[in-house]
């Protein structure tokens, strides 16, 4: 019988932010941070959302949130297809994310959407790629961990 694992996964943020004033008001700092990790080819440049004082050129945290979700489906989809002998010569997804802002300034995110587009060199096997799909959302880490739903609208592509 398999027992279970446990992986760590670390990450630094660090604020690059300060204007000089640090955060002596709410206008007078800005958002920008980054993600480095240990061994990692360059950080990520964050800030938060444009509607709340971000950077629109920096990755916000829900937009990395939807991309780390796509990014996890995806690898089981390409690990899952190979295992079944389909060949997938290409793979995009427009993903797509909500999240509500409320009232007394907090948010969650609601829902996320995952429209992958793939290729795959025998089309007739197009119908097993949706079956993988429906098994990869089941075995995705990350869409197993939220409590907002995850859906996917695949597509098979000639």
């Amino acid at each position: 019988m398999a027992t279970d694992r446990k992986h760590e996964y670390r990450i630094t943020s660090r604020w690059t932010g300060n204007l000089g004033s640090g955060t002596s008001g709410y206008g007078a700092y800005s958002r920008a941070h980054e993600c480095t990790g240990e061994g990692k080819a360059a950080p990520i440049p964050g800030s938060s959302d444009p509607a709340f004082r971000g950077d629109p050129a920096r990755y916000n945290p829900e937009e990395l949130l939807v991309g780390a979700l796509a990014n996890c489906h995806m690898l089981w989809v390409l690990h899952l297809c190979a295992d079944a002998g389909i060949v997938v010569t290409e793979y995009a997804d427009e993903a797509w994310g909500e999240m509500v802002e409320h009232a007394d300034g907090s948010g969650e995110m609601t829902r996320v959407m995952l429209r992958p587009r793939l290729r795959i060199t025998e089309i007739d096997r197009a119908a097993e790629v949706a079956a993988i799909h429906d098994r990869a959302h089941a075995v995705c880490c990350l869409a197993r961990s939220v409590r907002f739903p995850v859906s996917h609208e695949p597509a098979v592509i000639s």
